[in-house]
């Protein structure tokens, strides 16, 4: 099978990473992962940016680690890919199929609610999917669902309790919508539990990744490296 991580944020465009673009790009490789898709804290979340600064600015500012990723990748002959993680306070969307010429022409969703941008892009063809969706923190007031936006729901983030990932499972089947699981990883080699998503043949690109997903020709996979 190939597995892809689906759920990795970078430095320095995430603010909470910790580890670059090549050191991850490197480590995964090693890992024998097939590809990874970047999915850094979109301009409405935790992105290391002026947010006073032009829209476009910060849109070429977040797309630069994944652009970084893909030239690691070619000169390294590994897959990256695209997708981003958009935030709402505290509630937060992985969004898969939209490439940055997308976003440079869409700046009206700076001004929507989550719901109506969320509805934009999937009519656009993205596959959207809840992120921990019960995830508990301090600075979260509450948990908020959103299952009528979304396509699927990550069942298993390799950063969350196992109460909080068998939650989110309950609450894909409850609703039918399609299961998804990633790392949401911030440390690169340095994390120790893992998750993604498999293919019995190799993702070709990001349309392919969405079309696989939402046909549910992918599988979640769970993983724990051993301390």
């Amino acid at each position: 099978m190939y597995r892809y991580e689906t759920h990795l944020h970078t430095s320095p465009v995430s603010k909470c990473a910790r580890k670059t673009v090549r050191e991850n790009v490197e480590f995964y490789k090693s890992a024998g992962y097939a590809g990874i898709f970047i999915t850094n804290h979109f301009i409405d979340g935790n992105i290391d940016i002026d947010r006073s600064l032009p829209y476009e600015e910060r849109i070429n500012f977040y797309f630069s680690d994944y652009e970084e990723g893909a030239r690691i990748g070619r000169e390294l002959d590994f897959p990256v890919f695209c997708g981003i993680e958009m935030s709402y306070r505290g509630t937060d969307f992985l969004v898969y199929g939209l490439d940055k010429e997308w976003f440079l022409t869409h700046p009206e969703i700076e001004q929507m609610k989550k719901t109506e941008e969320l509805a934009l892009m999937v009519s656009e063809g993205a596959l959207t999917v809840q992120a921990h969706p019960f995830r508990e923190a301090a600075y979260i007031d509450h948990i908020r669902l959103f299952p009528r936006c979304v396509h699927g729901v990550e069942v298993y983030n390799a950063n969350r309790t196992d109460f909080e990932n068998a939650m989110a499972e309950q609450y894909a089947q409850n609703y039918g919508l399609l299961p998804f699981a990633g790392s949401d990883n911030h440390v690169g080699g340095d994390q120790k539990r893992f998750g993604g998503m498999e293919a019995e043949t190799p993702i070709v690109d990001e349309a392919d990744f969405v079309r696989r997903v939402k046909n549910g020709e992918l599988q979640t996979f769970r993983h724990i490296i051993a301390e």
